[in-house]
């Protein structure tokens, strides 16, 4: 890759990843459930599941996936799937009555979540979305010298992508982490985690309604 298409890539990658969408949701969300670590692990899973598309774009099998309907479609549908089971958690905690502990120094604990339940959420979140798997189609050929090993290029672009997907969303759970004493307050608590929640069923619904 020269140093223009690096540049024109980065570009590129910069524009989708500052796009508000279902990874960045996610990672608000985590955030202010379990803080900064939380948020963080999050972002690894979701940036290591670009890794993935690039692979499979690359291997063609994204485009079997999008010209056979009932893979496609059963891969939406899992996908909906998730975010509706994501969605209906974070209801469920909107609706607990247990209040927030606060510690004596008068901060609120993180609640007590495992990285590898962070980085699986963040991972089957961006695995499960076939929206990436359509923007890799259409993003990844024009990046790509069909001289030079397509498989390689395309995970070169993946780690450009990765990188700069786990600056920006690590910056996000650092300042999500920084306002947890007011997101742990019950009632803002309530409201931020039933929007989140409401948003990502709604986006799960859109992918089932548009099939």
């Amino acid at each position: 890759m020269d140093l223009h298409t690096f540049f024109t890539c980065l570009v590129a990658v910069t524009l989708l990843t500052l796009t508000p969408g279902v990874d960045t949701l996610l990672v608000i969300r985590n955030s202010g459930r379990g803080g900064w670590n939380d948020g963080a692990a999050s972002s690894l899973g979701i940036c290591s599941g670009l890794f993935v598309h690039a692979t499979l774009s690359a291997l063609g099998i994204s485009m079997l996936l999008l010209h056979t309907a009932w893979a496609f479609t059963g891969l939406k549908l899992a996908g909906a799937a998730y975010l509706i089971w994501l969605g209906a958690c974070s209801w469920k905690q909107a609706y607990k009555n247990d209040k927030p502990i606060i510690a004596p120094n008068g901060s609120t604990p993180v609640q007590p979540v495992t990285l590898r339940r962070s980085i699986q959420e963040g991972f089957l979140s961006n695995v499960l979305n076939p929206k990436t798997i359509i923007f890799y189609m259409a993003f990844l050929p024009q990046f790509i010298d069909p001289a030079k090993s397509p498989l390689l290029q395309s995970l070169l672009v993946a780690l450009i992508h990765f990188c700069v997907g786990m600056f920006y969303q690590c910056v996000l759970a650092a300042m999500v982490d920084r306002a947890r004493n007011w997101l742990q307050n019950c009632t803002v608590n309530r409201v931020f985690n039933g929007l989140t929640g409401s948003i990502m069923m709604f986006i799960g619904l859109r992918l089932v309604s548009n099939k």
